[in-house]
């Protein structure tokens, strides 16, 4: 198992199915060849699946893109995203190593890169030789000479682009962001329903500050109106009057309303109305 130490190669290759291959190849590409041949070259691989679903997925993808000390790309079956990333990662000229299976062609634009290939086949008696021609153009390609041409910027002469240090946003685009991430949590609850019901976390219901509370991944205070989804639309369920760990009580009309952890509704409520 690698350690916190062990440095990152980013993997770019097709997630989904594609035509031409069977379902699931992708997968044991990268399971069978090409984690390996990162554990061997003294790396960690992490895929575009390994990032948390509930943060702006394609954000989390492009500083992984960046970031990574090493990058593996998949060209094999000309996927489009594929071909973005590689394009937003060689901006900055960072070692990459360029791979494919044998049955698909050259791309013109970057021909004139280092290609390493691969049986699509997965052969048992060809794996393990593809793992170690792996292996060994991930650590050339991380220590390379003068003459090695990593990117098409390195081969016409310009300048890298560069990560700014800092990013400071203003106070519009901060709100919209945290609406997006709020958004991406809802509809990440809605995609992933539970079989059995909600299952509450570790922060359900978690006091965070003084008379602010956790509730469905949303800070509310004693005070806040509460709403709750039926059937596609927001409804009030009150003013909220007391949080405990099981439970929480609203105040609406008068009345008093306790609503259980344990309902499978309670995953809908928020201080949101929409």
């Amino acid at each position: 198992m690698a350690d916190d130490n062990t440095k990152t190669c980013f993997i770019i290759m097709p997630i989904s199915d594609m035509d031409g291959y069977e379902k699931g190849h992708f997968d044991r590409v990268y399971k069978h060849l090409i984690i390996p041949a990162c554990v061997k070259a003294g790396y960690k691989a992490v895929r575009a699946d390994d990032v948390d679903k509930s943060n702006y997925i394609v954000v989390d993808i492009m500083t992984k893109v960046a970031n990574a000390d090493m990058a593996i790309c998949d060209l094999s079956g000309k996927n489009p995203n594929v071909m973005f990333e590689l394009g937003f990662r060689q901006a900055f000229n960072l070692p990459t190593v360029l791979l494919k299976d044998k049955k698909t062609s050259s791309i013109f634009d970057i021909q004139g890169l280092r290609y390493t290939t691969y049986d699509e086949s997965l052969r048992i008696d060809q794996v393990e030789m593809h793992i170690n021609l792996l292996a060994s153009a991930i650590q050339s390609t991380s220590e390379p000479t003068t003459h090695d041409i990593l990117s098409l910027v390195q081969l016409i002469s310009i300048k890298p682009a560069n990560l700014p240090s800092e990013v400071n946003l203003s106070n519009d685009t901060s709100i919209l962001l945290n609406a997006i991430t709020d958004i991406s949590n809802r509809l990440a609850k809605v995609e992933i329903p539970s079989p059995i019901g909600r299952v509450t976390n570790n922060n359900q219901n978690k006091k965070t500050d003084k008379n602010q509370y956790n509730i469905n991944d949303f800070t509310v205070d004693i005070g806040d109106e509460l709403y709750v989804l039926v059937n596609d639309s927001y409804k009030s369920i009150g003013i909220l009057t007391n949080v405990k760990p099981s439970y929480i009580i609203t105040k609406k009309d008068g009345k008093l309303n306790s609503y259980s952890v344990n309902d499978s509704n309670y995953s809908n409520i928020s201080n949101i109305p929409f």
